[in-house]
């Protein structure tokens, strides 16, 4: 390796394990979109029963988000990841046993635990250790392993799908091994060299960053980082001040609004969607239909890659949700015939969930990992994220009866409007970071205060 430029395989490593607790994360939330036609079936679920059960793992995710930041702030990134590893494996195995709702629902929570603490720490890590050039496109990278350990849980499902009785027993067994190669591969990357320097490891910090950005560079950050912590009380109360009140308020404003806007009821429910509103659709056709939105959902997010680092992260927000509003009201429009049409109903959630994909998905996990001091970064993103999963279990556990209620015409109008208030909040609040270093990001709110 060239000590003066640093070794982008070094860097790319790190990310690829630490963004495999998101494949992790991607498998957990969406194997209950086909394996809850079966579960529903095997244990009699009601509607109120089917949502707890889809719900269950969320729970989890709200406490694991809400101590994953502290926990990380006190013992570092890499030893809590380390735990979320072994949280998906108890997790997966637990889930693949039960023969009642409360055995199944104890399971999901455990692998909740694991996918809040990693929704905030796998973004988290990686920005910390990216260089600047590269830390969007790294940090997407992340919503690239959600999104892959979606699709794999659709075609897991998909195959395992011929066998009501036990398959989905095995879908959910499934992630027991990536979980375990996961918590493996986490002793072979390095502590981010942000936290090193918090807890007076400056040498450990240097040699971190001087691999990751050559010997010069890395010099020049690790002096950035010191005065940056220097500077910094590292409290709570400072996201109330001005200046990073307005980071604060954006952060859990879109992440509220990136679960209301309602892509999940289409990830979490779509095979309920197909089998139960739309005409002449078997348990097998529903899951496969799902299998094709996770391929859209991957290959959308390839391109959110690519484009994240050039087009920057506020224009592809405003593309994203703009579209989505557009797909969110046709679909409710769809679902006014008698039956919608399922190459109908398909189209517009496959445009739906690209449009998502492309931006509003990878786009706030970036924004999350950038806009916060580097001293409070983990609580504050801790905060953020617990906003965004209580939003999600809010969503998840009013879905079907919310349907009941409107209608799915009515439901997915307001679904619409939220996509048109995220637009309006990321055109008016959002700042541009794009190639921005996370010191510079710092002190653009402090320029900011009024």
């Amino acid at each position: 390796m060239n000590m003066d430029r640093g070794s982008s395989l070094y860097v790319f490593m790190a990310t690829i394990v630490a963004a495999t607790s998101g494949l992790l994360f991607g498998f957990d939330i969406a194997v209950i979109n086909g394996a809850l036609i079966f579960l529903r079936a095997q244990l009699h679920l009601t509607e109120v029963q089917t949502e707890m059960a889809a719900s269950s793992l969320l729970f989890g995710c709200i406490f694991g988000a809400s101590v994953a930041g502290w926990l990380s702030d006190r013992f570092g990134r890499r030893r809590v990841l380390m735990i979320s590893g072994l949280l998906f494996a108890v997790s997966a195995i637990g889930a693949a046993i039960p023969h009642t709702l409360a055995q199944f629902a104890a399971a999901r929570l455990a692998g909740g635990l694991a996918v809040g603490a990693a929704s905030v720490l796998a973004p988290l890590y990686i920005a910390e250790v990216a260089p600047a050039k590269s830390r969007g496109r790294l940090v997407a990278l992340n919503q690239m392993t959600i999104v892959t350990g979606i699709l794999l849980s659709y075609l897991v499902n998909w195959l395992l799908a011929f066998n009501a009785q036990n398959g989905w027993r095995w879908m959910f067994a499934a992630a027991a091994v990536p979980a375990v190669a996961f918590f493996i591969a986490l002793f072979f990357v390095p502590e981010s060299p942000r936290w090193l320097v918090e807890n007076g490891r400056g040498a450990e910090a240097l040699g971190v960053l001087t691999r990751v950005n050559g010997s010069a560079a890395a010099a020049i950050e690790l002096r950035q980082i010191q005065e940056a912590v220097a500077e910094e009380t590292g409290t709570l109360r400072e996201l109330l001040q001005p200046g990073l009140r307005r980071a604060f308020w954006i952060a859990v404003s879109l992440a509220i609004l990136q679960q209301i806007t309602g892509i999940n009821t289409v990830l979490f429910y779509g095979s309920i969607i197909f089998k139960e509103h739309v005409a002449h659709q078997s348990d097998t056709s529903a899951v496969f239909a799902n299998v094709v939105v996770g391929a859209v959902n991957f290959l959308m997010t390839i391109v959110a890659l690519g484009l994240i680092d050039k087009l920057g992260r506020r224009p592809l927000l405003m593309i994203s949700t703009a579209a989505m509003a557009a797909c969110q009201a046709a679909l409710a429009f769809a679902f006014l015939l008698n039956p919608p049409p399922a190459t109908l109903v398909l189209t517009i959630m496959l445009f739906c969930v690209a449009a998502f994909a492309v931006g509003l998905g990878p786009g706030f996990w970036v924004l999350l990992s950038e806009i916060f001091p580097t001293r409070i970064r983990g609580r504050a993103m801790s905060i953020a994220t617990i906003c965004l999963w209580v939003a999600c279990t809010t969503l998840t556990m009013t879905f079907l009866s919310l349907v009941k209620a409107v209608s799915a015409t009515g439901a997915f109008l307001i679904y619409s409007g939220m996509c048109v208030v995220t637009f309006a909040i990321v055109w008016r609040f959002v700042p541009e970071t794009k190639g921005r270093s996370l010191e510079e990001i710092e002190r653009s709110w402090g320029e900011k205060k009024k």
